[in-house]
């Protein structure tokens, strides 16, 4: 990733503004409060805590709706709602989605369904019901959310806040994911179109490596609570400057995984910067766990995470040369 142009696309110039939808975001909660935690709500309920996590597809399902494929946006909301509960040490348990669509549709229907049902089985929680809502006047096709439920006994979730001189345990991501569609979809259709044929095995198109589904990270909490983590990072919105979420420390990485060639195309196709793409995307690594480091290389046997870096004083993160 070598690109420094700074005329290039942005998240921002594609139509979202990652600053402002955080300060939206702040002003609502400061209304509404809630239940404590970051990545999920956790409410008390005696001797456990009840976890929700609350998330959508986004513009994935634009991508999704140009190839008539959405067999696979189920799995994506079922993944950024249960890694969110898992970055906070909670064992998710049921799903309920939320179906909005424009006109009723059987087969889009059936496949998100699909997916639904795929992404419930790997993360082995219930789906419990949800809702599909027909409104014409406010949907423009279709948006898919839903909202997952976990419990975690008090001293089973994790502290939240990392410690200076744990290790940095990174774990692969499947390529995109579910953030940063809209940078990636302008760019994509900048010189060409969805259907364009990928140059790689993996994918016959572009738009299906766009589509490529969430990965689910369910199956680490044990390991994770084994290690004794301090605090962990689901790799959405914002990128890497996700780590922040950790705590005021300094996050230096120096052994990320590799981005899937998916990244290399958006940032080619849309001359976007090395930076604008690691304030974006998650760039080949999906969950991050600060833990400490005495316990970091028995979790990486564990698992098929590595260490990719470790927690500073200081601030921000440093990755590929980069200051974010």
């Amino acid at each position: 990733m070598t690109n420094d142009d700074s005329e290039g696309m942005t998240y921002a110039d594609a139509g979202v503004d990652i600053e402002a939808s955080e300060a939206a975001t702040a002003a609502l909660v400061a209304q509404v409060g809630g239940g404590s935690g970051d990545y999920a709500g956790l409410l008390d309920i005696g001797d456990r805590y009840l976890g929700l996590a609350t998330d959508g597809v986004g513009t994935k399902l634009l991508v999704a709706e140009a190839l008539g494929d959405y067999s696979t946006v189920g799995i994506d909301c079922i993944a950024m709602n249960a890694n969110d509960l898992v970055a906070a040490g909670v064992r998710p348990v049921a799903f309920v989605d939320y179906l909005a669509v424009d006109a009723p549709d059987e087969t889009f229907a059936e496949q998100v369904g699909q997916g639904l049902a795929a992404g419930a089985e790997e993360a082995d929680i219930e789906l419990v019901g949800g809702e599909t809502a027909v409104m014409p006047e406010v949907i423009n096709g279709l948006d898919l959310a839903g909202t997952c439920a976990g419990l975690a006994k008090k001293d089973a979730i994790f502290p939240g806040e990392a410690e200076e001189g744990d290790a940095l345990v990174g774990f692969p991501s499947s390529g995109i994911h579910s953030n940063g569609l809209t940078l990636a979809r302008k760019a994509a259709t900048a010189d060409g179109d969805y259907d364009d044929a990928w140059d790689g095995d993996d994918y016959d198109t572009v738009g299906e490596a766009l589509l490529e589904p969430t990965r689910l990270y369910t199956y680490l909490l044990d390991d994770l609570r084994a290690a004794e983590t301090n605090a962990a990072a689901h790799v959405t919105g914002g990128g890497w400057t996700n780590l922040e979420r950790m705590g005021e420390f300094r996050y230096v990485v120096d052994d990320a995984f590799e981005p899937q060639p998916v990244f290399e195309f958006v940032q080619e196709r849309g001359g976007v910067s090395d930076e604008e793409m690691h304030t974006t995307f998650n760039m080949g690594t999906g969950f991050v766990a600060a833990v400490p480091e005495a316990n970091a290389e028995a979790l990486v046997e564990a698992t098929d995470g590595r260490i990719i870096g470790r927690v500073e004083s200081g601030d921000g993160v440093s990755i590929r040369g980069l200051d974010l």
